[in-house]
C-alpha cells in the first residue's frame, strides 16, 4: 500500500495555466502522436480556434425514431455548413449523409442496449476496425459507464478500441454516460474524464458541471461538452458559452439543434460561440435577427 505520510490533501488544478505540451501541434494531448492521428484530429478541431462543433444524431441506435430525427436524410444536409463533425452510426452514415462536404466523422462503434432495457450500461464493441477504416472514420466513439454495473465491460470496450486505433492511427473518443442512478457532480466528472484519458482516449465527450474549469484542467485531452436534453435556446447557448469559456474544446448540441424550431439558425449561433468568440447573448441576438430575416 502506498505510504500516505506527507501527502498533500488539497488539489491544485492551475486553471489559469495553459496546457504545457501543446507545441507544435495544437490539439491538447496529441503533440507526440503520429502523423495519421494528428491528421484525423485536425479534421475534427479547427486549426484557428482549436475548437469543434459536433452534431450527434446517433440517438436512434438505442432509442429508435427520435423527435427531430425522423428524417435524417432531410435534416443533416441543411446543417452541414455549420457543423465540423458528424457523430452517427454506420447505418445512418451510409444511408443519409452526403459524402461531399469534407466533414469529420465520429463513428459510434458500441451498441447492445435499447430503451427497453432496465440497464443501458452493457454494450459491446460492435464495429470491427476494417469497417471503421472503410468509412474513413476520424474518431471512434465508445460509450463508457463509470460507476455503473457495466463499468468493466465498457472500459474493456474503450481499451480495445484504443489499442486498435493506435495500430491504425485512428483516434478514440470516450463518451461519458450518465445514467439514472449515476451522480452528476464535479467529483464524478473529474473522475470519469481522467480515467478515460488515462486509458488512452484522445477526446472525451462529457457534460458541463460546476467547477468545469477544474474538470478541463485536470484532463490531458480535449473535452467536448454534450448538450443533453433539449433546453430553451438562450439556455443552450449559455451552456455552450460557459463550456467553451471554461476550457472545453467543443460542444455537441444534438437535441438542442435538431429539436429546435429553427435548427439551421441554432447550429449557426452555436458556431458563432465556438469559433468566433461570441458570448451567449450576442449569439442569441444574432439568432433572433436571422429568424426575423426569414
Amino acid at each position: 500500500m502506498a505510504d500516505l505520510e506527507g501527502t498533500k490533501a488539497s488539489h491544485e488544478y492551475y486553471v489559469d495555466e495553459p496546457f504545457a505540451n501543446n507545441r507544435p501541434f495544437y490539439v491538447k494531448g496529441a503533440n507526440d502522436l503520429d502523423w495519421g492521428m494528428k491528421k484525423r484530429l485536425a479534421n475534427i478541431f479547427d486549426e484557428k480556434s482549436g475548437n469543434t462543433v459536433m452534431f450527434a444524431f446517433d440517438h436512434g441506435y438505442f432509442m429508435g425514431s427520435v423527435s427531430g430525427l425522423e428524417r435524417l436524410d432531410l435534416i443533416i444536409p441543411k446543417l452541414l455548413p455549420n457543423i465540423d463533425v458528424l457523430m452517427g452510426t454506420r447505418g445512418a452514415l451510409r444511408t443519409c449523409v452526403p459524402v461531399a462536404g469534407k466533414k469529420g466523422v465520429a463513428l459510434r462503434v458500441t451498441s447492445g442496449s435499447s430503451m427497453l432495457d432496465d440497464d443501458l450500461s452493457h454494450e459491446v464493441l460492435a464495429v470491427d476496425i476494417e469497417e471503421v477504416i472503410r468509412l474513413n472514420t476520424d474518431v471512434m466513439a465508445v460509450q463508457t459507464f463509470i460507476g455503473a454495473d457495466g463499468q468493466l465491460s465498457s472500459l474493456d470496450n474503450l481499451s480495445r478500441a484504443v489499442n486498435l486505433g493506435m495500430k491504425y492511427s485512428i483516434p478514440t473518443m470516450g463518451v461519458v454516460a450518465v445514467g439514472k442512478q449515476m451522480e452528476r457532480t464535479p467529483r464524478f466528472f473529474k473522475l470519469a474524464t481522467r480515467i478515460l484519458a488515462e486509458l488512452g482516449a484522445n477526446i472525451i465527450k462529457t457534460y458541463y458541471c460546476e467547477e468545469f474549469e477544474e474538470v478541463a484542467a485536470a484532463c490531458p485531452v480535449p473535452l467536448v461538452v454534450a448538450g443533453g436534453q433539449k433546453l430553451p435556446e438562450p439556455e443552450a447557448l449559455k451552456l455552450a458559452y460557459n463550456a467553451i469559456s471554461q476550457g472545453a474544446r467543443g460542444v455537441d448540441m444534438g437535441r438542442n439543434i435538431f429539436q429546435s424550431q429553427y435548427p439551421v439558425q441554432m447550429s449557426a449561433a452555436i458556431r458563432k460561440i465556438v469559433h468566433e468568440g461570441f458570448t451567449d447573448r450576442e449569439a442569441y441576438a444574432w439568432y433572433e435577427e436571422e429568424i426575423r430575416k426569414g
